[in-house]
């Protein structure tokens, strides 16, 4: 018979890209669009600096109390997709966040659940952002690879999965 005694099984502590990601896990419960509820943490040094979930701008009306403002996209490949746009983006939120307080994000690294939109990531760049660790893949996101790659900018994908949306 196998020993499964928990008091003799060893604990493995989370590594820190895996602890980050918790946190953003986390964070997203806050999240105020049932699209993506997605949270972000911003951290260096091995602390956190930022953190941000996706929302509406303080005051104004949620998605989930009043639906979502969807829009067309059309790419240059002709495909189409929707994105709402009520909401700021939970890394437009945490780097919000460390303007506010005035915290600079050079050299930091953002953890979130896909890989940001085209927006946010040029937003990352100019931050000074160097690393983005993502749970998972955006459907619209290779352009925010390109130019994640030719600013230097790390990109790590967990689950090379594409993030699928509660509500289309």
């Amino acid at each position: 018979m196998e020993n499964t005694n928990p008091q003799t099984e060893k604990y493995i502590r989370p590594s820190w890209d895996e602890y980050f990601m918790n946190i953003a896990s986390q964070v997203a419960s806050r999240a105020t669009c049932d699209r993506g509820r997605s949270g972000c943490v911003i951290a260096k040094n091995k602390q956190i600096l930022a953190t941000g979930y996706v929302g509406s701008p303080i005051g104004l009306a949620h998605c989930d109390q009043i639906g979502h403002q969807l829009h067309s996209v059309t790419y240059e490949d002709g495909h189409v997709s929707q994105h709402c746009i009520r909401t700021t983006h939970a890394e437009q939120n945490a780097i919000c966040q460390a303007a506010k307080l005035g915290i600079a994000l050079d050299g930091a690294t953002l953890y979130c659940k896909m890989t940001p939109c085209y927006v946010c990531a040029k937003m990352i760049i100019n931050v000074g952002i160097k690393r983005v660790v993502c749970e998972k893949d955006y459907h619209a996101g290779d352009l925010s690879k390109e130019i994640f790659k030719q600013a230097g900018v790390e990109l790590m994908i967990i689950n090379p999965l594409i993030e699928q949306y509660d509500h289309q």
